[in-house]
């Protein structure tokens, strides 16, 4: 099994302050002193807000992930538990975004060196002018990989509302729970032996 971050809705109160720690985490330049048309917000989780319930959607990073499964050219993997998509490789083709069945990931521009990244021979009318359109790529949720301090919407969550699920205590809450229901079987099942 693999890790991921689960999101309590319970205690999310919507602030989206685990969007804003993620871009953070994942920028190179900050934020806070980039002029305003140099800063691009692209989290790589969205919170989501309905009547009565609002939490972050992020990648659960599946053991058999459908988004790898559809891309056509390899570009999403599984390195040590974590399903990560190579920025360089993807061809934006949208198919790992259909195929993901949580939402989990979405199309941005790619950027090098805090430019944007033109795709050859692709242009786009702007006021009746061509342009070169910018490259876009998948996106999602990478659990913070070579950032320090692990998953940053973790961290920086004001209620605590985000965990990371670690295979080991998945696999020790199911235990619990089979020693658990044995031990209500075992228990129903004397009671008529024993006329209690």
């Amino acid at each position: 099994m693999n890790r991921f971050v689960l999101a309590d809705p319970d205690q999310c109160i919507g602030c989206r302050t685990c969007e804003i720690a993620c871009v953070i985490a994942h920028s190179p330049e900050n934020p806070f002193i980039s002029p305003d048309d140099e800063f691009h917000f692209h989290p790589r989780l969205k919170v989501i807000k309905s009547f009565g319930v609002t939490a972050p959607v992020q990648c659960r990073h599946c053991e058999d992930a459908p988004c790898a499964n559809a891309c056509p050219n390899g570009s999403i993997t599984n390195a040590d538990g974590c399903i990560l998509i190579n920025s360089e490789s993807c061809i934006g083709c949208k198919t790992c975004m259909i195929a993901c069945p949580y939402g989990a990931i979405t199309m941005v521009p790619q950027y090098k060196d805090g430019q944007p990244v033109v795709q050859d021979g692709l242009y786009t009318n702007v006021s009746g002018r061509l342009q070169p359109k910018e490259r876009m790529i998948a996106s999602k949720c990478d659990l913070c990989e070579g950032v320090d301090g692990g998953p940053a919407c973790i961290g920086k969550c004001p209620t605590q509302a985000l965990k990371l699920v670690e295979p080991d205590l998945v696999h020790a809450r199911v235990e619990e729970k089979r020693a658990a229901s044995a031990r209500q079987l075992l228990h129903m099942t004397r009671i008529p032996a024993t006329g209690l």
